[in-house]
């Protein structure tokens, strides 16, 4: 599949509360979080933050992730720490997703 450098995401919020009685969007990601679509994952889960609750970003269709996508998500979930009642998650991560978070030494900070 060739790459185009663009990013779709879905923001699904859920009827029901987790286990801990936390409200839970998922935001599924199709496509390229690089340094031209980092900016819209920020968009897009930046104002959620406030409201607390259990963000989960699906990576599961990322097929490219870079540098600048990758600091996307580490100032998101800063600012989801931050601010408290906010639990801002990754979830389905790619081999490669992974392979990028250990070579970062980011593992620990996404791990729940």
């Amino acid at each position: 599949m060739a790459r185009d450098g663009s990013l779709h995401c879905e923001l699904e919020k859920s009827k029901d509360k987790d286990e801990n009685g936390n409200q839970v969007t998922t935001i599924k990601c199709h496509g390229e979080l690089v340094s031209n679509t980092a900016g819209e994952i920020k968009e897009l889960v930046r104002p959620l933050i406030p409201l607390g609750g259990r963000i989960i970003i699906d990576l599961g269709d990322v097929k490219h992730l870079d540098s600048a996508g990758l600091g996307a998500l580490v100032g998101l979930k800063a600012s989801a720490i931050k601010q408290g009642p906010c639990r801002l998650e990754l979830a389905n991560m790619t081999p490669g997703v992974l392979e990028l978070l250990r070579i970062t030494h980011l593992t620990q900070m996404f791990s729940s």
